[in-house]
């Protein structure tokens, strides 16, 4: 029996949480000593913002994700716990210094770039984004860089800008299936144009790896999942994450289904039969899980080199 034999079913999201979304708090001398380090210099990351469940484990393994253009979206999205406003702060114009110096700190060999959305901005934030690629590499020439970016607007010239920069990696999260995108993500996202933007990034540089997250659990249904894999594979996507949906608080929509391991394991299989290049599934993945995975920075590593010899 292969894993897509498997039709283990959803359970209901009644009472406790299964026991495979049951974690340690981190910690370990590494943790530690860089928690430290970030402090005395107020730098932060999202791994320790959001809670993440890997922080510990990606920390370790020299990956970590960093938030640029504050913490206040300017969009709404109904899974997300993120503060919101129509004018947050102005940019910190020190900001890529400051991410290049965590990377730096932190001896990162793979590093997220990602942020809120930021509508009020000309660009969407393209400029700052671009900057701040460019700073890291800079200062740490080796680490791989991904960037998990806002769409933009859907403007074609902020994206532009964006690979101009030349990161190892842009992902963009398709979120959920196309049934569902309302009200699960902001009503100014889309799923045809986050679909559009990972295309459009391979027409502007075809060298570039792209990627994109699907969260499960909040009422869809298999074949749904399925277009969206089938979707995202039409745009030439190359590696793919699938999580769990866990609701942040009681406001934001609520779990429909715990997926099971097993679930899981038969998604990662579909993946790669559907030509993905790298599938990361599990109840614990988030979109930037273990972003140096080994068969990711087995490809980005390559690419990177080949590029900047």
């Amino acid at each position: 029996m292969t894993a897509l034999d498997l039709q283990t079913p959803n359970l209901p999201p009644h009472g406790p949480k299964p026991g495979w979304l049951k974690i340690r708090a981190p910690g370990g001398e590494r943790y530690k000593q860089l928690k430290s380090m970030l402090r005395e210099r107020d730098l932060h990351t999202v791994c320790e913002e959001a809670r993440c469940p890997n922080v510990e484990e990606c920390w370790g393994g020299g990956t970590a994700t960093l938030m640029l253009m504050g913490d206040t979206c300017t969009r709404a999205c109904g899974f997300c716990a993120v503060k919101t406003a129509r004018k947050p702060a102005a940019l910190d114009a020190a900001e890529p210094a400051k991410a290049a110096e965590s990377v730096v700190l932190m001896e990162l060999e793979y590093v997220v770039l990602t942020s809120v959305d930021r509508d009020d901005l000309p660009d969407g934030g393209a400029a700052h984004f671009a900057q701040t690629v460019r700073a890291v590499r800079e200062a740490s020439p080796d680490t791989m860089v991904e960037v998990l970016i806002p769409d933009f607007g859907g403007d074609d010239q902020s994206l532009a800008t964006l690979v101009a920069a030349r990161p190892d990696v842009v992902a963009q999260n398709l979120e959920t299936v196309k049934r569902l995108t309302h009200p699960v993500r902001d009503p100014r996202a889309g799923y045809d144009r986050t679909l559009q933007l990972l295309a459009r990034v391979k027409q502007l540089d075809p060298t570039r790896l792209t990627k994109s997250s699907l969260m499960l659990g909040l009422g869809e249904t298999d074949d749904e999942v399925r277009v969206a894999l089938r979707d995202l594979r039409a745009a030439d996507v190359d590696f793919l994450t699938l999580g769990q949906y866990l609701q942040p608080t009681s406001r934001h929509i609520p779990v429909k289904a715990w997926v099971t391991p097993e679930r899981f394991e038969s998604w990662k299989v579909e993946g790669e039969q559907l030509g993905f290049r790298y599938v990361a599934s599990g109840p614990l993945v988030r979109s930037s899980y273990r972003a140096g995975e080994f068969a990711i920075r087995a490809i980005a590593r390559d690419q990177h080199r080949r590029r900047y010899a």
